[in-house]
């Protein structure tokens, strides 16, 4: 290949990233079930690795998937499960004073919620994932993947409702 062919396809390369992917075709898989599932799985790694493991393996997740040309279950999963373990850290945290998250080093509920919003907004971004999906993929995490999460964490708890949604429309 000469120089200029290979200048050439470093230019349309670099275009292609600039460009990013199009905006996300309505997912082809079943949400629900995938929301689902990634709360269950999430909740093994939750009870038999902890929080700080589970958080790590969300951020690999994003990581790993975000690479993708193309919005992907896999990467929803991801989103979703990082949409869960914050709202089940913020609901605990939330019960404890300001004083007792300080010298825990643990960050104030607000703040997860904040951190996460960005996150879960850059995600969806990213793939030009339209508003009223993302909507949609909320509330789906909220009334399947929510209870499901925190059953499997606390199977002798009565599920409580989140004061307040994590994640702003």
């Amino acid at each position: 290949m000469r120089a200029h062919e290979r200048i050439l396809l470093a230019i349309a390369a670099a275009v292609l990233l600039a460009v990013g992917p199009a905006q996300a075709t309505a997912p082809d898989w079943d949400q629900t079930a995938n929301i689902k599932d990634a709360a269950l799985r999430l909740a093994e790694m939750q009870r038999t690795q902890g929080a700080t493991r589970a958080f790590a393996f969300i951020d690999a997740c994003y990581k790993t998937h975000s690479l993708s040309s193309k919005y992907t279950k896999a990467f929803e999963a991801c989103i979703a499960q990082d949409y869960l373990e914050t709202q089940i850290l913020a609901l605990i945290y939330s019960r404890l004073e300001p004083d007792t998250l300080k010298r825990m080093g643990a960050p104030t509920p607000e703040l997860l919620a904040q951190t996460m919003g960005e996150r879960v907004k850059a995600a969806f971004a990213s793939y030009k994932v339209p508003k009223a999906r993302v909507e949609a993929f909320k509330k789906a995490v909220d009334e399947h993947g929510f209870p499901v999460f925190f059953r499997a964490l606390f199977p002798n708890v009565q599920t409580p409702v989140p004061k307040r949604p994590l994640l702003k429309k």
